[in-house]
């Protein structure tokens, strides 16, 4: 992680235009998703709008004023990229699995191993955007670990988010004792957006 010099003007760029054009992209008219290529993208960029909103939306409302301040510190800088490429790999599986496993069982979408090959083509792809290679590794493990025990018929209602809510928990930069106190709050924030992905995804599938 220390290799890479870390600014205020990288996390803007490639962070912070998520986070701060959110609100704009409801604006914009839907495509209707009908191939895998459409799938791949709309699981990349959902999987990375919810990261990065519920991460620095939690950074902001607990830092207050002091905020953009800590944006010029390297080591918080450090924890808040580490956080973002960790939670985002959670992210990216949670969304995968749900979408294969609403496919199947409500369009009868058999080829669940395509799950396997578009989550590998993201990470492949991230690796340009410097998603550090541990990370990267680890993500391919826990993918391959829950795509051997998951229950295609049902995962997509079954609480198919709670990973990468408890991700957002446990990788945040804040203090364990703050965290503590937040953990509802910071789960429930991470659901609530998964939700209108959910609700996007129901409305633009024509598979």
């Amino acid at each position: 992680m220390s290799k890479y010099k870390l600014t205020w003007k990288d996390l803007t760029w490639r962070d912070f235009k998520i986070y701060l054009f959110a609100l704009f992209k409801a604006f914009i008219p839907k495509t209707k998703i009908s191939n895998l290529d459409e799938l791949e993208d709309f699981i990349q960029s959902k999987s990375a709008w919810v990261t990065q909103v519920t991460l620095y939306s939690y950074l902001k409302t607990r830092m207050g004023t002091r905020y953009v301040l800590h944006f010029e510190n390297d080591k918080f800088m450090a924890s808040v990229n580490s956080a973002k490429w960790n939670i985002y790999s959670v992210a990216l599986q949670d969304l995968t699995f749900f979408i294969f496993s609403y496919l199947k069982t409500n369009f009868n979408y058999q080829d669940t191993n395509k799950a396997k090959e578009i989550f590998l083509k993201i990470l492949d792809d991230e690796t340009t955007n410097n998603m550090p290679l541990e990370v990267i590794e680890e993500a391919k493990k826990n993918f391959n670990e829950r795509f051997e025990k998951i229950n295609w018929d049902n995962y997509y209602n079954d609480l198919p988010f709670n990973p990468s809510a408890l991700s957002l928990y446990k990788w945040a930069p804040i203090a364990d004792e703050l965290k503590e106190l937040d953990r509802k709050i910071v789960l429930n924030s991470v659901i609530l957006k998964w939700d209108i992905v959910k609700k996007e995804f129901e409305e633009r599938i024509r598979f």
